[in-house]
């Protein structure tokens, strides 16, 4: 057998090299945000002699207290919350809700808000369980009244708001009433007036494709990373209001009921507590009357700005402009009509 052998003018020396296979990548663990998380509380057990001495002014002792009451209050509520909402997230089946709805989409809208009160959690864990439901067939306006009720008028909720104010009933009934008001209110209004095309169908890829306990473990790390963040910054943030800001400002605000009420609703949409721990930061915003902390506790589970981020990535951004400003109206005014009928 012949072998034909190319002269130099026959090969083309121009040509690339073919490129080596690629090396094989090794698998590093990234550092997330929990690890960090816990790094940083070591650092503070080990520093805390040194920190004390540090802070020793009467403004920042008042700070710390404030700070440190806060979170004693409302963390055993918020890690209780994500447990129980972790459990029903992954072992209840997501077709349970699809039947458990009345068919007719007006009468799904209210069955779908009172079901918020079995499902204790906080808005962070609504938004993608509102999802799922629409992926399962429910109407989107039923799940979007799940979305709004779920987070204020669950029991731990509502337990917690009772305990931050103490022989206050009024403010657990006002709380719950006005939500559930507002969800249902979102939810006929969207069978009026919503498009289908305005909601992009959500997806959940820490939950897909998991087993049972990787998947109840996952969505506790992801709901107490963000809720618990969220708590902090607004603990943070409660604190500095009550030292930074005069005494004499928010006084002069908190006599102007329209003011006061607007105020508390914006505050509660930056702040953007969790909804299990939101209640505590209103009771020390004492400086307001109990009309406009009803509004700050109506307005904070249905409206903030974590909760814009949250829509906005999982129905989009047609919906999240449509939804959000209408959802923030009707609960100030709902909210400060409940409070001027029971307060």
């Amino acid at each position: 057998m012949s072998q034909t052998r190319l002269s130099d003018e026959e090969i083309d020396w121009s040509a690339p090299a073919p490129a080596p296979p690629p090396a094989p990548r090794r698998r590093t663990r990234r550092i997330g945000s929990l690890e960090v998380l816990a790094a940083l509380l070591v650092l503070l057990v080990l520093l805390r002699g040194w920190l004390a001495g540090q802070f020793t002014g009467a403004r920042l002792q008042t700070w710390t207290t404030v700070f440190v009451s806060v979170l004693v209050q409302a963390v055993p509520f918020l890690v209780f919350g994500v447990v129980l909402s972790a459990i029903i997230a992954v072992y209840v089946p997501r077709s349970f809700w699809a039947k458990a709805l009345p068919r007719h989409p007006a009468l799904a809208v209210p069955a779908a808000s009172l079901a918020g009160v079995v499902l204790p959690g906080c808005e962070c864990g609504s938004v993608p369980i509102a999802g799922s439901l629409i992926r399962r067939g429910v109407t989107p306006a039923a799940a979007l009244a799940f979305l709004l009720a779920a987070p204020a008028i669950n029991p731990i909720v509502l337990t917690a708001t009772a305990v931050a104010f103490p022989g206050r009933p009024e403010m657990v009934v006002g709380r719950g009433a006005a939500s559930l008001v507002v969800a249902v209110a979102m939810g006929w209004l969207w069978l009026r007036v919503g498009k289908a095309e305005w909601i992009r169908l959500p997806h959940r890829p820490d939950l897909d494709g998991k087993s049972k306990f990787p998947a109840f473990w996952s969505a506790i790390r992801h709901d107490v990373m963000h809720a618990g963040g969220y708590l902090v910054m607004g603990a943070a943030a409660a604190a500095t209001i009550n030292v930074l800001v005069p005494g004499s400002w928010l006084q002069r605000l908190a006599e102007n009921p329209v003011l006061s009420i607007l105020a508390l609703a914006v505050l509660a949409v930056l702040l953007s507590i969790c909804s299990e721990a939101d209640a505590f930061v209103a009771a020390s915003l004492s400086q307001f009357s109990l009309t406009s902390r009803l509004v700050f506790l109506v307005v904070g589970p249905m409206v903030d700005l974590k909760l814009i981020a949250m829509q906005t990535g999982v129905f989009g951004r047609r919906f999240m402009l449509r939804f959000a400003p209408t959802t923030f109206a009707a609960a100030i005014l709902v909210g400060a009509a409940t409070g001027a009928v029971l307060l």
